[in-house]
C-alpha cells in the first residue's frame, strides 16, 4: 500500500437553465462521477471549491455535497471570473483529496458541453 498524498481533482458540468433543481442535480451527478472515478470516500475529501458562472445564482452547488452526506467536508462557492465569450451556465469543481493515486492517474471529469473546457482530459466522461 502506498503513501497517502494530497491531490486535486477537477471537474465541470453545464446546466440548461438557472434553476435550483438543475444546479443541485447536475452538481450531484458531477461529484458522484468524480468520486467514483478516483475511488474517493467522503473521509478522503479535504475540501471542495465550487465556482459558477455569473448567470447561475438559483442555488449553491455545495448543497449537492451536503445532500450526499458530505457534512464535515469544508465547502466554498464563488463566482467564476467573467471572460468574454467563455462558456455560460457552467459549474466548475476543485475537489482536494487525500489519496494513494499518483497525479498522472487522477481522472478529471468534464461532462456535457463542459467537456470542451478540457477536451484533452475529458476522455469518456459522459
Amino acid at each position: 500500500m502506498g503513501r497517502s498524498v494530497f491531490r486535486g481533482v477537477r471537474g465541470a458540468i453545464n446546466v440548461s437553465q438557472n434553476s435550483k433543481c438543475e444546479i443541485i442535480s447536475s452538481t450531484r451527478e458531477l461529484l458522484i462521477k468524480m468520486a467514483k472515478a478516483n475511488y474517493v470516500k467522503k473521509e478522503d475529501i479535504a475540501s471542495i471549491f465550487f465556482t459558477v458562472t455569473a448567470d447561475l445564482n438559483a442555488a449553491f452547488p455545495a448543497a449537492a455535497a451536503r445532500e450526499l452526506g458530505w457534512i464535515n467536508v469544508p465547502l466554498l462557492c464563488s463566482v467564476e471570473i467573467s471572460v468574454p465569450d467563455s462558456m455560460q451556465l457552467c459549474i466548475r469543481v476543485l475537489m482536494l483529496i487525500n489519496t494513494e493515486i499518483s497525479q498522472p492517474e487522477i481522472k478529471h471529469v468534464y461532462l456535457r458541453e463542459a467537456r470542451a473546457l478540457r477536451a484533452d482530459l475529458a476522455m469518456d466522461n459522459t
